[in-house]
Parts: C-alpha cells; structure tokens; sequence
C-alpha cells in the first residue's frame, strides 16, 4: 500500500557531490542498498542521525556533507507494512540481511534489489527501517 509523505528529510553525502545535491551520482557510481550500480538514487532520512550513520557505514566518521529538504512525495512504498510487503511479494527477512553490501561487491543479486525493483513497481519511493527509533530512510529513484 503507498502513501503520500510529506516533511523533512535529510541526506548526508560525500562532499565531492555537494554541488548536486539531487542527483544520485554516488549511488549511481557505487550502488547502494537498494539500488544496484547504474541507477541513481537518493538515499534520505527523516532524522540526521540515520542520514549520518547510513553516509558512513564502514569505519569512522568521514567528511560528510548534510542536506535538509522539505519534501513531498506521493506514492511511497512502506516497507514496515508487512501487508504490503506481503502483496508485492518481499520477503521481510530479506530486507533485514546484513550481507548485502557482500552481495554486491561479488556482484551476485542481493535480494533487496529485488524487493526494491518490486516496490517500484507499485510506488516512486522506497521506505526502509531507519537505524534510530521511529526512523525512516526513503530511497528515491
């Protein structure tokens, strides 16, 4: 089922793409969660917080710049709604594996691409779990 969401969000990104801010040339270059490379995306959140921590996954803190939008988009896929889930056919557990970025780097299908490829089917944007409570993380395409 989708929705309309409309408030802040937040992005953290690599300094190098300060200047473009909208365009998704990072996860187009590297690929991401939920998007394989090739596709650009944007990878937000509702808290600073769960932008910070998604920018920099791997080790320490690096430099990071961080972008506030008011936004509105229609059409959201809910990952947390497991009904939803259910109808387009995603496995929950599969969006929770922590071997993803594994996946990726060996460049076999991770199934989140999939979840995610099945989502955008039914929605322009993607919901996933944050890392904080009551944290969202849109992935726009």
């Amino acid at each position: 089922m989708a929705f309309t969401y409309s408030g802040k969000l937040y992005r953290a990104l690599n300094p190098v793409y300060a200047h473009e801010p909208m365009s998704g040339r990072g996860a187009e270059r590297y690929g991401g969660r939920f998007k394989p490379k090739g596709i650009p995306a944007l990878y937000a959140s509702t808290s600073v917080l769960t932008a910070l921590r998604g920018a920099n996954q791997v080790g320490d803190l690096q430099p990071t710049t961080l972008v506030g939008y008011r936004a509105r988009i229609e059409m959201v896929f809910d990952t947390g709604d497991a009904a939803a889930l259910g109808a387009a056919g995603i496995d929950e557990a599969a969006l929770a594996d922590p071997t993803w970025r594994d996946q990726m780097r060996t460049g076999t299908m991770d199934c989140s691409f999939e979840a995610s490829r099945r989502a955008s089917v039914r929605a322009t944007g993607t919901w996933s779990c944050g890392n904080g409570p009551n944290s969202v993380r849109p992935v726009l395409s």
